[in-house]
């Protein structure tokens, strides 16, 4: 089974979501996939291998310790990377809503209205809430909080680093975010088609 699900990935990406026209030296590629996770729980666990799992399958992750070095500016790295990539992955862990960045970036995310696959890693939906440690601004905390709410109400994948099966669930969060590649990329091109017969039927 495992060895069909590599098989089939393999095949969406090369015939769907490659791009077409191959991409100059000089050009950075595009991230596909934003990684937004808590660093002291996931980093050298689920989002470690969840990147190394993506980039295996020929995709494009973005893990800030793995696409940034000493000296870049958090916020002119990551900022450009969300609003650039294709889809987000917020792994949400027990001490995920303490990090002011995890909460930015999961509210850059949906403002953005990027497509978002929630993985709740030891952790339950309820038991997130934005806490205020007097850090952040009244609007601050009213962004986070509406970003957290739409995140916990969208169907996503829960897993227990303890009980869990690594190798399934790194299959499933992969499968899951290619179908949601394969769905934006035929919207796109569905857009892309209307705009063109509309714009054939203005020159007439």
């Amino acid at each position: 089974m495992q060895l069909r699900f590599y098989s089939s990935a393999r095949h969406l990406y090369r015939n769907i979501l490659k791009p077409r026209t191959p991409i100059p030296v000089t050009a950075k590629p595009p991230c596909d996939i934003f990684i937004n996770h808590r660093g002291t729980d996931t980093k050298k666990t689920i989002a470690g291998l969840l990147d190394d799992h993506f980039f295996r399958m020929g995709l494009r992750p973005f893990l800030d310790s793995k696409n940034m070095k000493p000296g870049d500016r958090l916020f002119e790295k990551i900022d450009p990377a969300i609003r650039g990539c294709k889809i987000g992955v917020a792994i949400f862990s027990p001490n995920y809503c303490d990090s002011y960045f995890c909460l930015h970036e999961l509210a850059l995310l949906i403002e953005s209205k990027k497509r978002v696959i929630p993985i709740f890693c030891d952790v339950k939906p309820s038991q997130l809430q934005v806490v205020d440690y007097g850090t952040s601004s009244a609007e601050q905390l009213e962004r986070f909080s509406w970003a957290l709410e739409e995140a916990k109400y969208t169907v996503g994948l829960t897993f227990d680093t303890l009980t869990g099966d690594w190798s399934h669930f790194l299959n499933t969060a992969t499968d899951a975010v290619i179908k949601n590649l394969v769905e934006l990329e035929a919207e796109n091109s569905c857009k892309k088609s209307t705009y063109i017969v509309q714009a054939r039927r203005e020159r007439r």
